[in-house]
């Protein structure tokens, strides 16, 4: 003899684990490692501290 299943809950938890693939490959397509987002931080903090360290001051503007 096979077991009752609520379909009602049975749909629920199909439509949770297609969503769960869904998000698992959106990461995989568009997400970035702590690493990464600590990497283009420090990069974009270099690039800053370059500029500024370039930027010239008239005289009268003192």
């Amino acid at each position: 003899m096979s077991d009752i299943v609520n379909l009602h809950r049975h749909r629920k938890r199909i439509a949770r684990e297609e969503a769960e693939q869904n998000a698992a490959a959106r990461r995989l397509q568009f997400g970035r490692t702590k690493a990464q987002r600590a990497a283009e931080a420090a990069a974009e903090l270099r690039k800053e501290k370059s500029l500024d360290g370039h930027r010239r001051v008239r005289e009268d503007e003192t």
